[in-house]
């Protein structure tokens, strides 16, 4: 089975606080997009199982998402899988590139295997692999909360352009949290705002709103993030903002001119940038 794995934007991202577990209290609204991977998935009958990650510097075991979620799935049935991946989607870049290859194997697997999981019941099964896989099992757009297993299906973004542009430097999400624990953020996201905008299908009201709080504890080295806002709400986009623990920036554009001019010219500056729209099944 051809299967794709639709990269995610976060419209916004919120840490509200620190679990007595260790992980963070999160609320995020969020949206997949058309660009993404390619994946391959084959059920093999001798149990053995098999990845090509699509890039030589990712893991081929069970490090990579996609192959944990396939192991998981599998495990006990006696049956393997053979994935290929056709990798587009950077990795440490915010946009949940290696969670929806995992998504996208569960998705494929269900169906070949004639399981028949609700997409409900698959999104759980999918938290045993990632936070951020039961929403790329979900797709579309989604007010996810907790850990990001929380998923309230909302209103999707209204059609535009999308360009991410990414720097040339990744971000340790762990460092960022380790940041955002020891101060208070100054600015949180409007989320009620961008929920309300979302469900009136006001783009510019949801563009105005794109905010992340990541942004708030970025330090030096990683200024590169604001000047590429800059730039891309100078050439027309209503609103720009990091996605996830970054460092992949994203702009919504409601005229494809700008847009297409837009990604012409970060794209002679920057060696990764896309051009893309919003995705819901």
């Amino acid at each position: 089975m051809n299967v794709k794995a639709h990269a995610k934007l976060n419209l916004t991202l919120d840490v509200l606080g620190k679990t007595p577990d260790g992980y963070h209290d999160l609320r995020m609204v969020m949206q997949t997009v058309e660009f993404g991977d390619d994946l391959t998935v084959e059920l093999t009958r001798n149990g053995a199982f098999s990845l090509d990650p699509g890039q030589s510097y990712l893991p081929a075991d069970g490090r990579n998402l996609a192959l944990k979620a396939a192991l998981l799935f599998l495990d006990g049935t006696g049956l393997g899988a053979d994935i290929a991946v056709t990798k587009r989607t950077p990795v440490c870049a915010g946009l949940g590139g290696g969670s929806a290859d995992a998504a996208a194997v569960l998705r494929a697997l269900n169906e070949l295997t004639g399981r028949g999981m609700s997409v409900p019941d698959l999104c759980a099964f999918g938290l045993r692999v990632g936070s951020d896989v039961p929403f790329c099992v979900m797709e579309g757009a989604a007010l996810a909360e907790g850990r990001g297993e929380k998923l309230t299906p909302i209103a999707p973004l209204p059609d535009c352009a999308v360009v991410i542009c990414k720097p040339a430097f990744s971000i340790a999400t762990p460092e960022l949290f380790g940041r955002i624990d020891s101060r208070k953020s100054r600015l949180r996201p409007d989320t009620a705002g961008m929920l309300s905008a979302l469900a009136s299908g006001d783009l510019p009201g949801a563009a105005r709103r794109v905010y992340n709080v990541f942004e708030d504890v970025l330090d030096r080295r990683q200024q590169e993030v604001f000047a590429i806002k800059r730039a891309l709400t100078d050439m027309g986009a209503l609103g720009a903002a990091m996605t996830g623990s970054g460092s992949a920036v994203f702009g919504l554009f409601d005229d494809d001119s700008a847009a297409n001019a837009a990604y012409d010219t970060l794209s002679q500056r920057y060696k990764e940038c896309w051009l893309t729209r919003p995705y819901t099944p």
